[in-house]
């Protein structure tokens, strides 16, 4: 989302497998996105579990691995990282970083799906390949079968921003305009199908507005042609949006989460537009969490559940999440799971009711 870790701390096991990073490790901890991804591991004091019909074994045993289905650097990878970090103190044991990119997410979440169900392999989960892909088009796992919710750790959320030159003086007199003129204006996304255009298409049927979708390959792109004029609006992500706004280069203008967010001071909930009712409850953004493959050990998951409940409550790691832009938000497995449940009934009928299909 500049640190404000009180201080760098030691790292003793910390190990990553992603590309370019096989057995990297850091001996410390720092501000940077650079340390959040060199490394992630630690040594503390143990937590002991039963696990199944083995009473007396006890729980982690032995290294854990977390599979980031993303590159190293990405939202979900860094708060992986942070996450890894904590429970291996927590356990005793390193947690190995294994980057599985590729497919947009699919590749890695397949690969926790199709692992062995016994808390020894961890997936850095996120909204695009379990709530989006298999909407989207056929993906080699059910997310509601093949994948087990341990708990939601955070929220990305999102920011509707205009280049400078565009002129709305507030949120509301930005959608008068827009939706004055059916058809005449642009909105950018990272892609078709990707969070960001189903978070805009739901916000543009909210208040009412016809807008002309204009999909990139990526934020970048998008912001940079949104930042020159040439596209009208896009909502991204507060980590993409926020240094150009902080740069004077966009005009933000509100913020997708219902009770606003710390990583967007100042910026107006969507929610809180009292004289708009479609956008009355409106609280949506790009969530990451920890999942298990399916089947795994009830014990398993409520010791899992439980450490990373300790961990999101640490107010360091909480700042923590907030550096790299992502709103912390703890969710225990049931709360998980029925948040999971009511976002792909939302953006199903998004893609349904926009005729939204896969590139």
């Amino acid at each position: 989302m500049t640190s404000r870790f009180s201080k760098p701390h030691p790292v003793r096991h910390c190990v990553s497998t992603g590309a370019g990073h096989a057995g990297d490790r850091v001996g410390a901890v720092g501000p940077t996105r650079r340390r959040l991804v060199a490394g992630t591991a630690g040594a503390a004091a143990a937590l002991w579990l039963p696990v199944g019909t083995l009473a007396q074994a006890a729980y982690p045993s032995r290294p854990l691995r977390m599979i980031v289905p993303w590159p190293p650097g990405q939202a979900t990878d860094l708060a992986g990282r942070l996450v890894a970090q904590e429970l291996s103190k927590l356990f005793n044991q390193p947690v190995v970083i294994d980057n599985k990119a590729g497919a947009g997410g699919t590749i890695g979440t397949d690969a926790v799906a199709k692992s062995e169900a016994d808390g020894y392999t961890l997936l850095a989960a996120s909204s695009g390949p379990v709530s989006v892909s298999p909407l989207m088009t056929r993906t080699p796992y059910d997310p509601e079968r093949d994948l087990q919710p341990v708990a939601m750790v955070g929220m990305s959320p999102y920011v509707l921003v205009t280049g400078q030159s565009f002129q709305a003086r507030d949120i509301n007199e930005l959608i008068a305009k827009v939706r004055a003129e059916p058809g005449k204006y642009t909105f950018a996304s990272s892609g078709t199908g990707a969070t960001a255009h189903l978070i805009a298409e739901s916000f543009n049927a909210a208040v009412g507005i016809k807008a002309i979708h204009v999909p990139y390959k990526g934020s970048s792109p998008a912001l940079t042609d949104v930042i020159s004029g040439r596209v009208d609006y896009c909502i991204e992500t507060a980590a993409a949006t926020m240094p150009h706004v902080k740069g004077g280069r966009l005009r933000a203008y509100g913020v997708s989460l219902k009770n606003g967010s710390e990583v967007t001071p100042g910026l107006v909930p969507f929610a809180s537009l009292s004289n708009i009712p479609g956008l009355k409850g409106f609280d949506m953004g790009a969530w990451l969490g920890v999942m298990v493959p399916g089947g795994t050990p009830k014990p398993v998951v409520e010791r899992l559940a439980a450490a990373v409940q300790k961990i999101m409550t640490a107010p360091e790691v909480r700042q923590s999440f907030m550096n790299i832009a992502v709103e912390p938000d703890y969710r225990p497995g049931e709360d998980y799971a029925r948040y999971l449940k009511d976002i792909r009934e939302i953006f199903s009928t998004v893609i349904r009711t926009n005729n939204i299909k896969a590139d």
